[in-house]
C-alpha cells in the first residue's frame, strides 16, 4: 500500500484531516468531532490505508490530547509546528486564506516535504513531570494572589507595619497583635484569617508537589540537581520542556532554544548584540531562577559574575552571561544523563551487537516542546553530540563516558 501523510488541524471540539500521498495528491479529507464518536468515526475513515503517519500541528499545545490518543493506540505520530505550516499556506495558491481545511492542507504537505520533523513517542513518566510542574506552577500563583490579599488586610488593621515578603508566620505573629473592636474591624480580621488559612493550605501543596517531583526527576537518573541552582523545581520543568536532548544539535542550538543565546544586531562596521526575546521563556525563567540562586550563594557561578563586573558589564549583562554559562552546563549534563541511561539499557539488553548507538534516542516525547527558533537553526535528526569539553577519568569501555558539569 502507498504511505500516506494525514494532516491534522486540531482544535478543543472538532479536528479537521487532509490526506495525501507522496506526490502530494490528495485522497481524502474530513471534519470529525474530538469525542469519543467522532474520534471513532476518524479512526474508522483513516483504516482505509494501512501505511499511514499522522502530522499534528502543536502536538504540545491545541494537538496534544489527540496526538496523546493516537499514541496510545499505536499510531506513527509526528509534530508540525505551526510556523512552518503558514510558511507553506503562504507560498500556495488561494492568497493566504486560512481555513481549516486549507490549515489541514499545508500540515501534510510539510510532513511530505520535511523528513526531520519530531517523532512522537508515548511517555507517561514525563507527562506526569509535566502535570506536576503546571500543578506547581498553579499554586505558586494561589500563593501571590493569597499573599496579595492577606497584606492588603494587614496594612488595613496594622498600618506601617507591612512586609515584602511575608510568610505565613509573619502574618500569624501580626494577626494575633489585632483585637479590633468595631464590627468594620471584626469583618477585616476575620477575613484576614480565612486568607492566612488558604496561605498555609497552599504552601502545604507546594511542599508535597514540589517533593514529588524531586521523586520523579531521580526516577529519571536526571543529575540537574547536581549543578548550583537547580532545584527539584528547575530540574522538573527542564527536563519536561526539553524532553529529547538530542533534539539540539549543539549547545548553540539549545541556548538559542531557551533564549540565552544573544541576537546579532550588527550593521556596517557597528557590531553589537541584542538581548533575545525568542525561544522558551518558561525556560529562560527558569535558568534566570538557577542564576539569581547562584549569585546569592559562594558558587564558581557568583565568582564568574563579579568577573563580568569587573570587566565592566552592567548587572543585567553580567547576569545574561552567566545565564548562557548556566545553559551550556544544563545542556552538558542532559547529554551526560542521555549517554549513561544509553549505556545502561544496552548493557541491560541481551543479545545487542556492538554496532548499537548508545545516545539519546531519535524520537521524542509528545510533551517535548518544539524549539521556536529560526530554520536556519534547527537541530539536525539524530543525537547530539557534546560540544563542551569537559574534564573526563579514564575511560575502560568505549561507552563509559561521564562530562562533569560546572555550576
Amino acid at each position: 500500500m502507498t504511505k500516506v501523510f494525514i494532516g491534522v488541524d486540531p482544535h478543543k471540539l472538532s479536528a479537521t484531516i487532509e490526506v495525501v500521498d507522496r506526490h502530494e495528491k490528495l485522497l481524502g479529507t474530513g471534519r470529525f468531532r474530538t469525542d469519543q464518536a467522532g474520534y471513532a468515526a476518524m479512526r474508522t475513515y483513516t483504516k482505509n490505508w494501512p501505511e499511514r503517519v499522522w502530522a499534528v500541528e502543536g502536538a504540545n499545545g491545541a494537538g496534544r490530547p489527540l496526538a496523546q490518543r493516537l499514541l496510545e493506540d499505536g499510531e506513527h505520530v509526528v509534530d508540525v509546528p505551526a510556523k512552518l505550516a503558514a510558511r507553506v499556506r503562504l507560498f500556495d495558491t488561494g492568497h493566504n486564506r486560512k481555513t481549516d481545511a486549507r490549515d489541514a492542507h499545508s500540515i501534510a504537505i510539510v510532513a511530505v516535504r520535511t523528513t526531520s520533523l519530531r517523532v512522537l513517542r508515548a511517555d507517561g513518566e514525563l507527562e506526569a513531570l509535566r502535570m506536576l510542574c503546571d500543578r506547581r506552577e498553579e499554586l505558586t500563583r494561589l500563593r501571590v494572589q493569597t499573599v496579595n490579599r492577606l497584606q492588603r488586610l494587614l496594612a488595613e488593621l496594622v498600618p506601617g507595619q507591612a512586609k515584602k515578603d511575608l510568610t505565613a508566620l509573619q502574618a500569624k505573629a501580626i494577626l494575633a497583635t489585632v483585637r479590633p473592636r468595631d464590627i468594620a474591624g471584626k469583618t477585616r480580621r476575620r477575613i484576614a484569617a480565612e486568607e492566612l488559612a488558604d496561605l498555609v493550605a497552599v504552601e502545604a501543596k507546594m511542599k508535597k508537589a514540589t517533593a514529588e517531583l524531586k521523586i520523579l526527576v531521580k526516577a529519571r537518573g536526571s543529575r540537574l540537581m547536581n549543578l548550583h541552582g537547580v532545584g527539584p523545581v528547575v530540574a522538573a520543568r527542564t527536563l519536561a520542556d526539553v524532553g529529547d536532548i538530542a533534539r539540539f544539535a549543539d549547545r548553540n542550538r539549545f541556548a538559542s532554544w531557551t533564549g540565552t543565546a544573544p541576537l546579532d544586531a550588527s550593521s556596517g562596521e557597528q557590531n553589537r548584540h541584542r538581548l533575545s526575546r525568542a525561544g522558551n521563556r518558561r525556560m529562560n525563567h527558569m535558568i534566570h531562577i538557577a542564576a539569581v540562586s547562584q549569585i546569592r550563594l559562594d558558587t564558581e557561578g557568583r565568582a564568574y559574575y563579579r568577573r563580568k563586573l569587573a570587566a565592566g558589564k552592567t548587572k543585567l549583562e553580567a547576569l545574561r552571561c552567566l545565564k548562557r554559562r548556566i545553559s551550556d552546563a544544563i545542556y552538558r549534563q542532559m547529554l551526560a544523563d542521555a549517554d549513561r541511561a544509553a549505556s545502561t539499557s544496552a548493557a541491560e539488553t541481551v543479545g545487542t551487537g556492538p554496532g548499537g548507538h548508545c545516545g539519546a534516542t531519535h524520537e521524542s516525547s509528545a510533551v517535548d516542546l518544539p524549539p521556536h527558533i529560526d530554520t536556519s537553526d534547527q537541530p539536525l535528526p539524530g543525537p547530539a553530540k557534546p560540544t563542551l569539553q569537559p574534564h573526563q577519568p579514564a575511560r575502560k569501555t568505549p561507552h563509559s563516558r561521564t562530562p562533569q558539569t560546572t555550576g
